[in-house]
């Protein structure tokens, strides 16, 4: 955990402070308190409380970034039309401070978020410590499942987790989806072409020919950064590519898994075949820097998350056109070419009641969200710049037609694969993005780099007194 430094705390102040970041690393560990971890989440009601007529702020927590203020300003312009005296407010935190933000009041039993966004693999930290609500009987009453692709309702909401691609409807509910996400192929068509590349290695010979032929441009941008899941989710994209597992869910085993031969076979590309095509000084880049080089005409095929990629249309952060279409003229997005298998990162987020919010919000919380998965909401919050979850919104004009990235994301659907799921899952990605990073930047081999990930992650596994696993 990183805290800001202050001067001069008296000992009361540093005795808070202490007790708070024992009960901090207790809910990063998975041991949510008195009952070790096992009392679960407390359930809502499945019929929505009587709302208050007094005003109230539904206060969401996320990170930085541009789905953020669509969401605030989405929700303050549609959902008052229902409940005028309600008034959305969106919290922000780095992306690199988001986890800590969110299970730091968790683990004070306080907080000042009535819904917290979480990713897919935060959920079972936050049920193991009793941090969210159970929202089990609350989607039967009010939500119509068979509405969603199984694997995006599963990945947002339920845990444990099924196998990817199933949904196991005996498993409880913990939120419901906010935001789909994937990752989308920008290419420059002006420079390799109309067509994508169709398989990973077309994708690397394309990216070479393309730097050779261009002075000052890179093959390649992708995100390497030790933050958030930035380089852990590349490694884990190329590793999928390239026929590799991330562990054995059944056995909860991940050395000798994750670095097998098509790990290291994955490792080896990632670091000696991306890397020398990406530009000096990238070996810390993430969403931001990615888009900065595209916008500047400054990578040939770059890789990001679909919900992140908009501004690139925007001429007043583009050097690449005056318009949209212009820009448009340069740039393709397409799917992620495919190699041993056509395997994608699953992005996005749900929305999870706060377990400590106010009862009258914690009510307004799961009637936004009942509003909010409605057909006609979800094709407006597409049309609004978001990424809807329901198959009808997905499939919609209003979705398809909003951005040339998003049938890249209806198309992806189908092909997705998460990380571990479980109440570890902020010690694993830690691992995985110190080791990849070093990896990158020449502090490790490739081998070496992903030996020590397979045997640090395993330990940590081994080290918990949970015996079953959960689904990728």
């Amino acid at each position: 955990m990183r805290f800001p430094k202050r001067r001069g705390p008296d000992r009361k102040v540093r005795l808070a402070a202490a007790m708070l970041l024992v009960a901090t690393t207790l809910a990063a560990c998975g041991d949510g308190g008195d009952d070790g971890g096992k009392a679960g989440a407390p359930k809502a009601p499945a019929t929505i409380p009587e709302l208050t007529k007094d005003p109230l702020t539904l206060s969401f927590i996320w990170f930085e970034w541009p789905p953020a203020q669509a969401l605030e300003a989405f929700a303050n312009a549609e959902y008052k039309k229902l409940r005028p005296n309600v008034t959305v407010k969106v919290n922000t935190v780095p992306n690199a401070n988001w986890h800590d933000a969110m299970f730091t009041q968790f683990a004070a039993r306080k907080t000042d978020f009535d819904i917290a966004i979480l990713d897919s693999q935060h959920i079972g930290e936050a049920v193991t410590n009793g941090n969210i609500l159970d929202i089990t009987d609350f989607v039967k009453n009010n939500i119509d499942v068979n509405a969603y692709n199984p694997y995006l309702l599963a990945a947002y909401g339920q845990f444990p987790q099924a196998e990817t691609g199933k949904r196991d409807e005996n498993a409880s509910l913990y939120g419901l989806p906010l935001l789909g996400d994937t990752w989308t192929m920008i290419y420059r068509k002006d420079l390799i072409g109309d067509k994508p590349p169709q398989t990973w290695d077309e994708m690397i010979s394309a990216a070479d020919k393309c730097q050779k032929d261009n002075p000052g441009v890179s093959g390649l941008a992708f995100h390497q950064a030790n933050g958030s899941d930035a380089a852990a989710v590349t490694y884990n994209t190329v590793n999928g590519v390239y026929g590799g597992n991330l562990w054995d869910a059944k056995t909860r085993k991940i050395d000798g898994v994750l670095n097998d031969a098509a790990g290291q076979e994955a490792m080896d590309v990632l670091v000696n075949k991306m890397k020398p095509l990406t530009a000096t000084g990238s070996g810390n880049w993430f969403i931001d820097e990615v888009n900065a080089a595209v916008a500047q005409g400054k990578a040939c095929i770059a890789f990001n998350w679909i919900a992140a990629s908009g501004g690139l249309l925007d001429p007043k952060q583009s050097t690449l056109g005056t318009t949209r279409e212009q820009i448009l003229g340069k740039l393709g997005f397409a799917t992620l070419p495919s190699q041993k298998t056509n395997l994608v990162p699953l992005g996005g987020m749900g929305m999870h009641v706060s377990a400590y919010s106010a009862e009258a919000n914690q009510a307004e919380a799961l009637n936004f969200m009942k509003w909010f998965e409605q057909p006609d909401i979800q094709k407006k919050w597409a049309a609004a710049g978001g990424v809807p979850s329901r198959t009808d919104a997905i499939e919609s004009p209003e979705f398809l037609n909003a951005g040339p990235f998003n049938k890249v994301y209806a198309d992806s659907v189908s092909r997705m694969r998460d990380m571990w799921n479980v109440p570890e899952y902020a010690r694993l990605v830690d691992i995985e993005n110190t080791n990849v990073n070093a990896a990158l930047n020449g502090a490790k081999s490739p081998k070496e780099a992903l030996d020590d990930i397979a045997k640090e992650q395993q330990a940590v596994l081994d080290s918990s007194d949970r015996k079953g696993g959960d689904g990728l």
